[in-house]
């Protein structure tokens, strides 16, 4: 079959899942056309994605977070008057997105958790199946973790969750620990989808901890604790605009430009991984045996779920700051036990597999009783 993905870029975590998805489905025969990346001002696509992606990038204008003054937290309000505002521009990235379509004639749309993918499928209705992928998507089961209170919070992400999989024929729901299968029959329980890379390596127990940012702010927690302990060596990655690929404000502190391979070399080699709550980074660590300590991002319902699942997981434990000296005093009360994930991490293929390859016939006829709006778009 071939494939056109639908790629969200905010964080690094989607991308490296379209890196592996695409290496997959070349392995099974299959073709990726085209790989379509929603972006926004304050990022920048990292080089290691366009170096891996062997199909043609095309990058478009999609709804993304406003943060706050400090670049760290996430600003609920401001985000969606932000977006509304750039309806116009959006209503272009639907049109382009629909150029390529039509261009390629995929059997297959996949979309790595874009609200524009979802939107697209809703509004062009195209002749081809669409798919969703994605550790949201496990908010159809019904072991998937919420933390307690924010009602709308939670309301605001389920809502952005089932735009994203508008329509969808199948949503590949990545979960960090196998489940027993939902009742929601669109629904797929499927392994992490980590990079090749990471299977061969032999991780070793260094002397540093390393650490992953979603939003550069929280470099000054990170710089301020690296000054007041200089004897614990941190290793960090960001992907802050305009920054150098390597910048050593203390002898104790490095941060990298995001750097697939690099990362994962680190990752092997480090005490512990101290991060934002994304899903990827901490999967990568699961794999390795690595203990993590996750920091939810203030107002991201997202990453709150994800720290409550990982911890359930066995990952880790959850903070509310970058604070290394609560990470050693985890370590040292001999409380982690590693959870060994790699039979799950590396079943996905097979699972993947066995339930495409019985729909590989192309065909692009789907039923749907839902009003088409194509012209709506293009005219406005």
């Amino acid at each position: 079959m071939k494939f056109l993905l639908i790629v969200q870029g905010e964080g690094r975590g989607h991308m490296t899942q379209a890196i592996s998805l695409s290496q997959i489905l070349e392995r099974g025969g299959h073709e990726v056309c085209a790989v379509c990346v929603g972006r926004s001002q304050r990022r920048e696509i990292p080089v290691f994605f366009a170096s891996k992606i062997k199909a043609p990038i095309h990058l478009f204008d999609s709804p993304n977070f406003v943060t706050d003054k400090d670049h760290k937290g996430i600003k609920l309000g401001k985000t969606i008057s932000h977006n509304f505002a750039k309806t116009h521009q959006f209503r272009k990235s639907l049109k382009q997105i629909h150029r390529l379509v039509t261009a390629h004639r995929p059997d297959v749309i996949l979309n790595f958790y874009d609200l524009l993918g979802g939107l697209y499928n809703m509004l062009f209705q195209p002749e081809c199946r669409f798919w969703t992928i994605g550790h949201q998507y496990l908010i159809n089961h019904p072991e998937f973790p919420y933390p307690n209170g924010n009602i709308l919070q939670k309301l605001l992400f389920q809502l952005n969750t089932k735009i994203t999989a508008f329509g969808s024929e199948l949503d590949f729901a990545l979960s960090f620990r196998p489940l027993e299968p939902t009742q929601n029959g669109n629904t797929i329980v499927l392994p992490p989808l980590l990079r090749k890379e990471i299977r061969g390596m032999t991780p070793t127990k260094g002397d540093f901890y390393l650490t992953y940012m979603v939003n550069p702010g929280y470099s000054d927690e990170i710089l301020h604790f690296a000054k007041k302990y200089p004897e614990i060596k941190i290793e960090a990655f960001w992907d802050k605009k305009g920054a150098p690929d390597i910048y050593s404000p203390l002898k104790n502190l490095i941060f990298h430009q995001l750097n697939d391979r690099l990362f994962l070399d680190k990752m092997s080699q480090c005490k512990g991984l101290i991060t934002t709550a994304g899903f990827e980074s901490v999967c990568e660590a699961m794999y390795l045996g690595k203990p993590v300590m996750m920091i939810p991002v203030k107002g991201h319902l997202e990453q709150a779920c994800n720290a409550i699942d990982a911890k359930l997981s066995g990952a880790g434990i959850i903070s509310d700051n970058f604070n290394f000296r609560e990470m050693e005093t985890y370590l040292d009360s001999g409380i982690f036990i590693p959870t060994s994930t790699k039979a799950w991490v590396d079943s996905f293929e097979e699972k993947f597999f066995g339930i495409i390859n019985g729909m590989s016939s192309p065909n692009k006829l789907k039923k749907s009783n839902i009003p088409k709006l194509r012209n709506r778009v293009l005219t406005r």
